[in-house]
């Protein structure tokens, strides 16, 4: 059986809308707060709570952040991530239609996690896996590992679909066929018939 696995940002999702709206809430200018936000991302979505990242981004530009602070920056992020592609939106219910397995690796905070799971999208997903909840996140090749055992298939039996190169070639390294996205057209060419 040939499970299809899914990334959620940039792939389900369109790109935050919320950047703007953030950096407007720390006082800072877009540019600015956008490297601020990404810089320590990777470390949020690997399982650094809130307070803490958002702490991380007010440092880089000098603000300081507090819990009614990191809330309400934490709200407005993840209402930017909740974007769905419509065209991404029916290719998953065409596939689930079609009995394929689909599983979600994302890398998200586990506070997106626990909000992105309520989603009506994830109802044609048979698993979500979130790296926010298992402490690693991608490219690191455990997180691979843990997407296998959880599903239950072996890493050959898995396609792959992410927008960032590094964590396709993690995928490939891990022993999945990863395929970098290009858009749901493209994702039915490569899944066939």
């Amino acid at each position: 059986m040939r499970w299809v696995v899914f990334d959620y940002g940039e792939v389900i999702s369109q790109p935050s809308g919320a950047l703007p709206e953030l950096a407007s809430l720390l006082g800072a200018p877009v540019e600015d707060f956008a490297a601020a936000y990404w810089e320590p991302r990777h470390d949020y979505d690997s399982g650094t709570p809130d307070l803490v990242y958002w702490r991380a981004v007010g440092a880089r530009l000098g603000v300081e952040v507090d819990e009614a602070l990191s809330a309400r920056l934490t709200d407005v992020d993840v209402r930017g991530w909740l974007r769905p592609d419509p065209s991404v939106l029916e290719l998953l219910a065409d596939l689930a239609s079609e009995g394929v397995p689909l599983a979600l690796l994302s890398n998200a905070s586990a506070t997106f996690a626990r909000v992105a799971e309520r989603e009506p999208w994830t109802r044609h997903f048979r698993h979500l896996v979130f790296s926010g909840d298992l402490g690693v996140a991608k490219p690191d090749p455990r997180i691979f590992a843990a997407l296998a055992e959880r599903i239950g298939a072996d890493p050959r039996d898995c396609v792959f679909f992410d927008d960032r190169q590094v964590n396709v070639d993690g995928a490939n390294a891990a022993g999945l066929t990863g395929v970098l996205w290009q858009g749901s057209s493209h994702a039915r060419s490569v899944l066939g018939p």
